[in-house]
C-alpha cells in the first residue's frame, strides 16, 4: 500500500509541476504578443512621425517662399498700390534704452 500513496504524490507533484509550467509558458506567450503588437504599432507610428515631418518641412517651405518679397512685391503693388521703398525714405530709429529694474 505504501508504493501506492508514494506513486499517486508524485504523480501530483508532476501534474502541478505541469500546470505551473503551462500557466508560466502561457503569460509568457502573452506578454511577447502584447509586446509585438506594440513594436508593430511603434513602427506605424514612426513610420507617421516621418511623414508628418516631411510634410511640415514642405509646409514651411512653401510658407518661406510664398512671403518672399519677390512673390509678394507684385501681389502689393497691384492690389494696394504699395511700392518699395528707396533707401532715401528709410528712417533708422535708435534702439530705446532698457529699463532697470529695480
Amino acid at each position: 500500500m505504501a508504493k501506492r500513496g508514494v506513486a499517486r504524490r508524485g504523480r501530483v507533484r508532476v501534474a502541478i509541476a505541469l500546470g505551473a509550467f503551462v500557466v508560466v509558458m502561457t503569460g509568457v506567450v502573452w506578454r511577447r504578443t502584447v509586446g509585438y503588437r506594440r513594436a508593430v504599432e511603434m513602427r506605424q507610428l514612426e513610420g507617421q512621425a516621418k511623414e508628418l515631418e516631411a510634410e511640415r518641412a514642405q509646409l514651411v517651405n512653401d510658407i518661406s517662399g510664398a512671403s518672399s518679397i519677390m512673390r509678394l512685391g507684385p501681389v502689393v503693388e497691384a492690389r494696394l498700390g504699395m511700392k518699395q521703398a528707396r533707401d532715401e525714405q528709410i528712417i533708422r530709429l535708435p534702439m530705446p534704452e532698457p529699463r532697470q529694474k529695480d
